[in-house]
């Protein structure tokens, strides 16, 4: 059964459909996608993201998990990369939900490595220790552009600050073997020196794993892209960001943070010796 039969007969979403990501039919030919849990409407309102925007009130569909896990463990997949929704009107925000479906996928595919790239959870320090508590591989979770455009790019209930508190909080809290990602979109109006500010602020909070992509506007009414990098600018990222420590770095103009997400994480374990 292809990806798209299984995830429709399972009532399944991908952000990869959500977010009009570029890569989706290499991914998908390839046999893989990027589960998004906790429904397709998220209650933030981002500037560059195409996902909509809707107030569940709280309604969580338990079963879920359940059909997460049959899905991984029907592809047989050896990596499968779990995100969410911001859900800013459940009280952890989704946690305990990302959480149990991580469970449900080791249980119903015990080989199959698992990265979740999560929200930032309301700040809420519990919330990250229920998903901490059985981890995943790699704990993910993306500062998105530099300190100054933040504000205007990003939905005010997020942050440069949190975000990094976020990551800061998962290297300090969780275990040792715990690999930590982020991603930065380019092109939005951001200068070089916020960019190596930016990579500065993820190495100090600990993160191993990156990718830098291309912003592109999904519609006339989100924010304008400033500029289209060039390839090989984005490779002088690249080169920089290994420089300062990075583990393994993806970078291009159609990377997406979850572009080529199991051999990022060989590279980190590699790195690790691991």
């Amino acid at each position: 059964m292809g990806v798209r039969d299984l995830l429709e007969g399972l009532g399944l979403e991908t952000v990869c459909r959500e977010a009009h990501c570029p890569n989706l039919s290499e991914c998908w030919s390839a046999g893989t996608a990027t589960l998004m849990l906790l429904g397709t409407d998220c209650t933030r309102r981002c500037a560059f993201c195409a996902v909509t925007t809707h107030w569940p009130h709280g309604v969580v569909d338990r079963t879920e998990p359940d059909r997460v896990a049959r899905a991984v463990a029907s592809w047989g997949l050896r990596y499968v990369v779990l995100t969410q929704v911001c859900r800013d009107d459940l009280p952890d925000g989704g946690a305990a939900v990302l959480s149990e479906t991580v469970r449900a996928v080791r249980a119903a595919s015990p080989a199959t490595k698992v990265e979740l790239l999560a929200g930032d959870l309301g700040g809420n320090a519990e919330a990250l220790a229920t998903v901490l508590a059985d981890p995943p591989e790699v704990f993910a979770h993306n500062l998105e552009t530099v300190r100054s455009l933040s504000p205007a790019v990003r939905d005010r209930r997020a942050g440069y600050d949190r975000s990094l508190g976020v990551l800061h909080r998962a290297r300090e809290t969780g275990p040792t073997r715990l690999v930590l990602k982020s991603s930065l979109m380019l092109g939005l109006g951001e200068e070089d020196a916020e960019v190596e500010t930016a990579l500065a602020d993820l190495r100090a909070a600990g993160v191993d794993l990156l990718t830098f992509g291309q912003y592109l506007r999904p519609s006339l009414a989100h924010w304008p892209v400033a500029r289209y990098i060039p390839p090989a600018e984005f490779e002088e990222w690249k080169e920089r960001a290994l420089a300062l420590g990075f583990a393994g770095v993806e970078s291009g103009p159609m990377v997406r943070s979850s572009y080529h997400a199991e051999e990022l994480f060989d590279r980190a374990m590699a790195g690790r010796g691991g």
